[in-house]
């Protein structure tokens, strides 16, 4: 692993692809440096990592990428207002549609399917931020699972450790992680966006629902699944917020949603944060134990209030499983039973499982996800956030379909290793994922899940960059190519 500080007084010491995107958006922005020769030093890394890393399934070719930039520069140039995001490179999960790009969604149902006529919300605000689209980054198959491998493009590795998983699904962790691009966006159900960034020291968000415009068919007035951004920093990850959120017409939850804001300055009000190790006796492994409790005391050294609380987890399991499976049938129908042999095994079960649910199995998980809602809500009123482990264990191997044992506790179906992030999504706050250490046995990142405030994810943003200066290891990338 190489450390790179995180505020260099010589900007032109660290390479592009590891400078800030925000130092980027600004170096472009006043002209010290070109758009172009931000995509030509992040194309550059794509080429020397991405064969290693496998998780930029489709990209521009090189020129048009770089006509692109060629043309956000020209706008520049011209005087014309700037997005927030002018001029740097994006590429998008494989879940999302991108005008003029395939998308898979990792699936061998949808490998063949053509580009896409139109952008999706998101993406659309994106490019309306002066984001440029490059290409499209891997996912599991719908999703599925909190590590990244499908049978149509294979496994993302993660750059820390190549024989490891990345995580998933959002397996565009792994290119910002590796220095290919600057930020991602994701998606995050149970742990899709948090769990990556545990593994690959950096941060991801599941927001608030609705802040980041979604149009999804009939689960589109869903709060369980939410889109967000990744970045190596919380600041970063505000930054592409901006890009991302707002209203849009065509996704219901995201009516009235202002638009996130960039960090401001460092407050130094006094911090108090409510603990958990083990978020209602899940099993954690003994280095990530370590590396939390490590975490505590580097907080409470520098003057953080941590308070241990202990939530009401009965039932937040099956509401969880109740209402991911529902949602899959939902989108899907019986395809997925019609057709198996298009689907992977654990993804056809899961429809079928959803599609005999009764009545009263989906009415009890609604009423237990508001009481989480209000419990949450209730808890916070007398913190800052709510801390638990990013993850139960370190980055497994990569020829794991998932994690079947933790702590001696064996799993039988690839989403009950996913609960440290699971039961967190019922209550629908803003959970922040972050780099908090390393293990002391592996050397692999671990992180931290923090619960913000519903509708704060800006608030929770800015905290997120307070603990993450007392932490000090955003800085930390690895040693690949």
């Amino acid at each position: 692993m190489t450390t790179i500080p995180a505020t260099d007084p010589t900007a032109t010491a660290t390479p592009l692809h590891w400078r800030t995107a925000t130092d980027l958006r600004d170096q472009i922005a006043d002209g010290s440096l070109t758009a172009v020769e931000v995509m030509t030093a992040f194309y550059d890394r794509i080429e020397a990592t991405n064969d290693a890393v496998n998780v930029i399934v489709y990209r521009l070719p090189r020129d048009e990428a770089l006509a692109l930039a060629a043309e956000a520069d020209a706008h520049r140039a011209s005087g014309a207002a700037l997005g927030s995001l002018h001029g740097l490179p994006i590429a998008i999960k494989d879940l999302v549609d991108v005008a003029g790009m395939p998308t898979s969604r990792g699936s061998r149902a949808f490998a063949d399917r053509g580009p896409m006529p139109t952008d999706a919300p998101h993406v659309a605000k994106l490019r309306a931020a002066g984001a440029l689209v490059i290409g499209k980054t891997n996912s599991p198959e719908f999703g599925v699972g909190t590590v990244t491998w499908n049978d149509v493009f294979g496994i993302t590795r993660n750059p820390f450790d190549l024989s490891r998983h990345a995580g998933g699904s959002t397996g565009g962790v792994a290119a910002v992680a590796a220095g290919m691009l600057p930020f991602a966006d994701g998606s995050d159900s149970g742990g899709s966006l948090r769990y990556p960034a545990s593994f690959c020291n950096a941060v991801g968000l599941r927001t608030t629902p609705g802040l980041v415009p979604a149009a999804q068919g009939a689960t589109s007035w869903e709060p369980h699944s939410v889109n967000g951004p990744v970045a190596r920093n919380c600041r970063d990850v505000a930054l592409l917020l901006t890009g991302m959120s707002g209203t849009d017409q065509l996704a219901p939850l995201s009516a009235g949603r202002a638009v996130a804001t960039e960090l401001g300055g460092v407050t130094t009000t006094p911090i108090r944060i409510a603990w958990s190790d083990d978020l209602g006796g899940l099993p954690i492994s003994a280095e990530v134990r370590a590396a939390h409790a490590a975490t505590r005391a580097t907080l409470e050294a520098a003057g953080v209030e941590v308070v241990d609380v202990a939530i009401d987890t009965e039932g937040l399991d099956e509401t969880w499983q109740t209402i991911e499976l529902f949602g899959w049938f939902a989108l899907l129908g019986t395809d997925p039973i019609e057709h198996p042999e298009a689907y992977r095994d654990d993804f056809v079960r899961n429809v079928t499982e959803a599609a005999g649910y009764p009545s009263g199995q989906i009415i009890a998980a609604l009423d237990r996800r508001y009481r989480a809602y209000t419990e949450m809500a209730t808890l916070l009123e007398g913190f800052d956030a709510f801390v638990v482990p990013g993850a139960p264990v370190v980055a497994p191997d990569a020829g794991d379909k998932w994690v079947t044992e933790v702590d001696g506790t064996e799993f039988d179906r690839y989403f009950l290793w996913q609960r440290l992030a699971c039961r967190l999504v019922p209550s629908a706050h803003p959970v922040l994922a972050m780099a908090a250490g390393f293990g002391p046995e592996t050397g692999l990142p671990v992180g931290i899940q923090v619960v913000g405030r519903y509708g704060a994810d800006d608030e929770l943003l800015a905290l997120g960059d307070r603990l993450e200066r007392i932490l000090g290891v955003s800085d930390v990338h690895p040693e690949l190519g």
